[in-house]
């Protein structure tokens, strides 16, 4: 067909049926559930008992939208990746695909929400990008109560470089009126999508590709817009870590080993919102400690840690703790598993570790004996 197309002095439209997953039976049958699939042994693989945030946002919101009619989910061509695929199912009259579009897709909410509806975009972190010249225009300047849904924010693994969703803070919470949230774990992903449906106006919400953390989930509530949640706290110490979104757990681990194996006490606080910030926790760590971590899986440049430090220029305590930002490096980063991508960038736990034992040493907070962790030299 191409050879014959090629000899034609006119316009020729090649139309090629193709079969997803070809080949390959299970795909075939299938596709959706194999578009993106990692490695696995067929006759032994576990099946975790352990919900996908996507899970999590997509049955809560069903709930939701049976109890306020007002509420409607818009895609833009991600039903089953967002988990919007379950209101599809439940809520029929209630869910729009717009369609590889997801500048209409935004276009759409802002309408509907001047009608009085709550519309939950939920688009990829990575793909909203394309939708922006809406999100300000469209919803921002007229302070329409859209709430954004990122699956995939962060890196993600096997999905690659056009996937990772590290660009979305800075993007956002340039914008005028928007709340930026990510929770910790799967009930505060509850607890925030309830919250951004209560404010008259945008939200966004980023999670992490793949797996929750196993918390019980309990009834949601609508948390202090700005506010962040102290994790743990020593009365003594002079190191905290301040983390946004998933890498909350990277820093209680982190905290974890650096108090059992070096014993350095370091606080994490869970900052919730990149936008607003909690000014005044920011303003107690950096005048009660000497050491504070910012901590994210975002681009450095523009991300929370960069917020961060630009209220502590705004409050006039850039002489008081030192700080140091950990995240996504100015690179694109190349394909690889979640962990070791997290090595790469420099915020796995033992990175985190390591980074805060050297920091603690140049600021005189330990000594050399506190480096050797103890039964260990791996630092």
């Amino acid at each position: 067909a191409i050879e014959r197309a090629k000899e034609q002095d006119g316009p020729v439209v090649i139309h090629a049926k193709t079969v997803k997953g070809k080949g390959y039976e299970p795909a075939e049958e299938d596709p959706v559930r194999y578009h993106g699939v990692g490695a696995f042994m067929k006759a032994a693989s576990p099946v975790s008992q352990i919900p996908t945030y996507t899970e999590v946002f997509g049955k809560y919101l069903v709930s939701m939208a049976k109890n306020d009619s007002r509420i409607v989910g818009i895609t833009a061509a991600m039903p089953d990746g967002t988990g919007l695929s379950y209101l599809a199912k439940e809520v029929p009259d209630r869910f729009y695909d717009t369609g590889i579009a997801e500048q209409h897709s935004v276009t759409f909410a802002a309408g509907l929400a001047c009608e009085g509806a709550r519309p939950v975009c939920a688009i990829y972190s990575t793909f909203l990008q394309r939708g922006f010249d809406q999100v300000e225009h469209d919803v921002c300047i007229q302070n329409l109560p859209v709430m954004f849904v990122m699956d995939r924010a962060g890196l993600v693994g096997a999905d690659g470089q056009t996937h990772h969703g590290v660009f979305d803070i800075a993007y956002l919470r340039s914008l005028p009126n928007m709340v930026l949230m990510a929770p910790k774990d799967e009930q505060e992903l509850r607890d925030m999508m309830k919250t951004g449906l209560s404010i008259d106006g945008p939200s966004a919400i980023r999670y992490p590709r793949g797996n929750a953390v196993g918390v019980e989930l309990v009834e949601p509530e609508v948390l202090s817009i700005g506010k962040s949640e102290d994790i743990k706290t020593y009365q003594s110490s002079e190191i905290a870590i301040f983390a946004y979104g998933t890498m909350v757990q990277h820093a209680i681990k982190a905290s974890q080993t650096l108090s059992r194996d070096h014993g350095i006490l370091v606080d994490v606080i869970n900052a919730r919102f990149a936008k607003p910030l909690d000014n005044e926790k920011i303003a107690e760590l950096f005048s009660a400690k000497k050491l504070v971590v910012t901590l994210e899986d975002h681009s450095l440049i523009g991300g929370f840690g960069s917020a961060v430090l630009e209220a502590v220029s705004d409050m006039e305590l850039l002489n008081a703790a030192s700080c140091i930002r950990m995240g996504i490096p100015d690179r694109f980063i190349e394909h690889a598993t979640q962990a070791e991508q997290y090595e790469d960038c420099g915020i796995s736990v033992q990175a985190i570790v390591e980074k805060i034992l050297s920091s603690a040493l140049a600021l005189g907070l330990c000594n050399e004996a506190a480096i050797v962790s103890s039964g260990s030299s791996s630092y």
